[in-house]
């Protein structure tokens, strides 16, 4: 067996669903490479929600590794049963090959172990240490931390020279997400009551993530909102899971304006793509929905945390807005040093005159900043004038991939 008459392959992408998007690059190289090649992939249980979403993908397979880094993962049982069990499972489906996906601080060797145990002969990844049998065909990740020296490869193309080294050479290097016409209809149905005749653009604020380290302040977002309203006349939907009803609901008080409507909980995965396709922008924290975005050609305005430098949105009109910090690429999801200044020190006006730019198609009067890196001279450069905003005080069951059905697809919701 050899990667060019592989057939079956197994890509493993355990974290979350902007790690997923970043990868459909290379996954949708993989599936080019050979005609008939039918890709599976593993992916947490909160990822594999991307299921009727990625063209590439034959078959969604659902886990919550226990090694890796998403919510589900908080409250896995003991690894060793599950590694176990998940190998056997695996072995059921009698894969060629596996392409195992990974972030630079993350290692590849426990899926990797996974994927030896499941029989499937052909391993590869990127591994800072040597694999030796693990990985039958690996490259030595070399991929810079905080010293001076190369600027890092985005996280897409990271993977695009991983499949590269067996011969995947993509025809077309965007994101992928395929939207449903089911999803579109719903969305134009409610973006047409949300009009409700008024002109003007959309615009889709989301002030959630994940992380605590990549949360810009929730009254920051609302002055964003307000002047957007304002200034632009624009429609303003403000986004996020059921669970953040609560972060929603206070940034659309805050901003005060009948244009600034909530969506928290509102949209299932597929009518969020199909909104923000609808949308002229998204203002956001560096999350799921940037990447989404990016995979529709939506322009962006990042509130880009220094914890890593290289899931900047991909191959779409974006701005990225930080504060350089002396910390920065941490690589955390708290901030080590507990004050956030990376994100705390960007004004709102600094976001709404990014944002007005992208709305305006004129994304060339605002300096480009790339993201700092030492001894490359790039810095934070803010904007040098901008229009002041209203002042706003700041606000303060896991599920496992079962081994009974083989051919098992979480449903998305």
């Amino acid at each position: 067996m050899n990667w060019q008459s592989a057939r079956s392959v197994l890509c493993v992408r355990l974290d979350n669903m902007g790690d997923v998007l970043m990868s459909t690059p290379a996954m949708q190289a993989l599936a080019d490479a050979l005609p008939g090649r039918r890709l599976t992939l593993l992916t947490s249980h909160s990822a594999a929600a991307l299921a009727p979403h990625l063209p590439m993908i034959s078959r969604v397979l659902a886990w919550d590794a226990p090694w890796a880094k998403h919510a589900e993962a908080q409250a896995a049982p003991a690894p060793g049963p599950e590694i176990a069990a998940c190998a056997r499972w695996l072995a059921r489906f009698r894969f060629d090959a596996a392409v195992i996906f990974t972030v630079y601080s993350q290692s590849p060797l426990p899926a990797a172990v996974l994927c030896a145990l499941a029989g499937i002969p052909l391993r590869l990844a990127c591994c800072r240490e040597n694999p030796y049998t693990l990985l039958s065909d690996w490259i030595p990740d070399t991929e810079p931390g905080t010293q001076p020296g190369p600027r890092p490869r985005h996280e897409a193309q990271r993977q695009l020279d991983l499949v590269a080294r067996v011969g995947a050479v993509p025809r077309d290097t965007r994101l992928r997400f395929r939207v449903l016409a089911s999803d579109r209809t719903a969305v134009a149905g409610r973006l047409a009551a949300i009009r409700g005749g008024r002109s003007g653009p959309v615009v889709v604020v989301h002030p959630g993530a994940s992380a605590p380290s990549r949360r810009w302040p929730p009254a920051r977002f609302a002055q964003v909102a307000h002047a957007l309203a304002v200034k632009a006349g624009a429609h303003v939907l403000v986004t996020g899971d059921a669970a953040e009803h609560d972060i929603v609901r206070a940034v659309c008080a805050a901003a005060g304006h009948a244009r600034v409507v909530p969506l928290a909980g509102a949209l299932r995965l597929g009518e969020m793509g199909a909104l923000l396709e609808a949308a002229d922008l998204l203002v956001s924290n560096n999350t799921g929905p940037v990447h989404l975005a990016a995979a529709l050609g939506t322009p962006v305005v990042d509130l880009y945390a220094l914890t890593n430098p290289q899931h900047t949105p991909w191959q779409v009109p974006h701005r990225t807005l930080f504060a350089d910090v002396p910390c920065r690429y941490c690589y955390k999801s708290m901030c080590p040093q507990g004050h956030h200044r990376c994100l705390e020190d960007v004004p709102a006006a600094h976001a709404v005159q990014a944002a007005l730019a992208l709305l305006g198609g004129t994304p060339d009067s605002l300096p480009a900043v790339e993201l700092p890196w030492p001894g490359t001279g790039a810095a934070a450069a803010a904007p040098a004038e901008f229009d002041a905003v209203p002042a706003m005080p700041d606000d303060g069951a896991t599920r496992h991939l079962p081994h009974d059905e083989a051919d098992h697809v979480h449903p998305w919701h």
